[in-house]
């Protein structure tokens, strides 16, 4: 895994927040991008930092855009992670809630969207292994086997 420079367009993304939502996405957005698997490229996308496999890796979208793996979106009172992977992967959702078990912490997930309001709702550690869980391969198999026959 190779920690990628964070586009210019992310920063301006998380100045605009308040200090306390930095202070919340920060280390989830710190730990995604040291978990990240290689051959997804961070930027923004849908008005949100994220990570997607790059059109010049995987051309043949439904819509044209990137395929989105990881992203995360700040809104007044919580937070979400988007981990994609989760809503193509079953044996990855499973083990993602798993772990998440484990913790003894509330999950709020819903097709890949996890939401928390505070560092203290999110075990880093189940979304570092989610993260880096799921090779680009792995992603594009997921997605191509849930595209219409």
């Amino acid at each position: 895994m190779m920690k990628q420079p964070i586009p210019d367009a992310v920063e301006e993304w998380f100045s605009d927040l308040t200090p306390a939502a930095r202070a919340v996405l920060y280390p989830v957005i710190d730990t995604v991008r040291d978990a990240m698997p290689d051959g997804y490229e961070l930027g923004m996308f849908f008005g949100m930092p994220g990570w997607v496999v790059p059109l010049a890796t995987y051309p043949n979208t439904v819509t044209g855009h990137p395929l989105l793996y990881v992203s995360v979106s700040a809104q007044v009172t919580s937070h979400s992670l988007y981990l994609m992977g989760l809503a193509s992967d079953l044996e990855a959702d499973a083990a993602f809630r798993a772990s998440w078990a484990a913790t003894g912490l509330a999950l709020n997930l819903g097709a890949g969207c996890l939401r928390f309001s505070s560092l203290g709702d999110i075990d880093l550690d189940v979304v570092r292994r989610c993260v880096a869980g799921i090779s680009v391969p792995r992603f594009l198999a997921g997605y191509e086997l849930s595209l219409p026959a």
